[in-house]
């Protein structure tokens, strides 16, 4: 049997978890039974490129600088969809998913679209949109029991809806003592010393500036603490605005944008997060692969991944502030950190593996295909 095609539609292919995940499972896809393409819109948000191409992807830009441009460029997904025999259309991200709902209701290509957000989040415009193009899709997946609650409640879906949990590989992302070494003496981080860290976009929902206010005042009670935030994103502008007033300036690193997080993530000792909601962030995962001990709100489907006390620490998402306790417990025994770290592996090897995740996914692909052979 010739391989069943799919063309995954996303918006970008930036440093996004959403992204990043379509590097990483289609290193472990079955290509002698799949082969896949992907086309985004967004030519600046390539990051992840490259690392799809060398897995075996075949990447295509059709430029597009905003939500209506993506819409418009429909003919010439539907011409690529033609002339490269595509079986399957599998989207990410909502304006990608509107894009190809209308892409079936065009030419009846089966479609298939991940959910990682919560529907009350949506822009008002663009969840009217989503809402009145919904079931204008073969199958939807959604990240966490409580996105899927979301589609329900909001929308009463008339289409199947399977949640399957995001999932990292732990072959790959896996702490490495040179790394780790190598980046704390780049960053002039002593041995001693503890490094909070956080890899981000720069959008409201992280609530950036709140991890600063966090910091500031653990920094003030431990000077040797040190911080740091990968990423980069919108609100670029107004997170440095806010680091300067409150005095931090110069007290958190921020190395912008990094394709490679390994080394990155090897040298963090804890990893915080503030977000106000989430699907189920890929970052966290793969800072857990990596036993990062984990301090974060309850945002999302990371109720669903950390067991507070057991794999980490989570606090409600209305109660920022209280991820100073288990910070403050981290830090003064530090012997902890490693403890919850390992603990942190463990949780995604055994309930959160990217191989689950691909197998899910398939089968879904699997029983599209039948259908649409009968």
């Amino acid at each position: 049997m010739s391989k069943i095609k799919v063309l995954h539609l996303v918006k970008s292919l930036g440093r996004g978890g959403a992204e990043m995940l379509l590097q990483e499972t289609l290193k472990v896809h079955n290509q002698d039974q799949f082969e896949f393409h992907y086309i985004y819109f967004l030519p600046w948000k390539n990051q992840m490129v490259e690392g799809i191409q060398q897995a075996g992807g075949k990447v295509l830009n059709f430029s597009a600088s905003n939500n209506l441009v993506i819409i418009l460029q429909i003919p010439k997904i539907i011409k690529y969809i033609r002339a490269n025999k595509i079986d399957l259309l599998h989207c990410h991200l909502p304006w990608a998913g509107i894009a190809g709902r209308i892409i079936h209701k065009l030419i009846g290509i089966p479609t298939v679209y991940t959910e990682h957000n919560l529907q009350e989040r949506y822009h008002f415009i663009t969840g009217i949109i989503n809402k009145i193009t919904f079931n204008w899709q073969t199958q939807v997946i959604s990240v966490s029991a409580e996105v899927a609650t979301s589609i329900q409640k909001q929308i009463s879906p008339k289409i199947p809806v399977a949640t399957i949990m995001n999932g990292v590989n732990t072959e790959h992302f896996k702490r490495n003592e040179l790394f780790r070494a190598n980046k704390r003496k780049e960053l002039g981080i002593g041995a001693d010393e503890i490094l909070i860290g956080n890899i981000a976009v720069f959008r409201f929902q992280k609530r950036l500036k709140e991890w600063i206010d966090i910091f500031k005042d653990i920094s003030n009670e431990y000077p040797k603490v040190k911080a740091c935030i990968v990423g980069d994103g919108i609100l670029k502008e107004e997170i440095m605005t806010h680091l300067k007033t409150s005095g931090m300036e110069g007290r958190i690193i921020f190395p912008g944008l990094q394709t490679e997080v390994i080394p990155w993530l090897s040298a963090m000792d804890i990893f915080m997060m503030t977000s106000s909601f989430e699907g189920l962030p890929i970052a966290l995962l793969e800072a857990m692969s990596l036993e990062c001990a984990i301090v974060t709100t309850a945002a999302g489907g990371i109720n669903e991944l950390i067991r507070d006390g057991k794999d980490g620490f989570i606090k409600p998402v209305n109660d920022w502030t209280a991820l100073k306790e288990p910070l403050k417990l981290l830090i003064e025994q530090p012997q902890l950190i490693s403890k919850f770290g390992t603990h942190a592996r463990k949780r995604v090897q055994e309930s959160f593996s990217i191989k689950s995740m691909v197998d899910q996914i398939e089968k879904i692909y699997l029983d599209i295909f039948k259908l649409k052979t009968k």
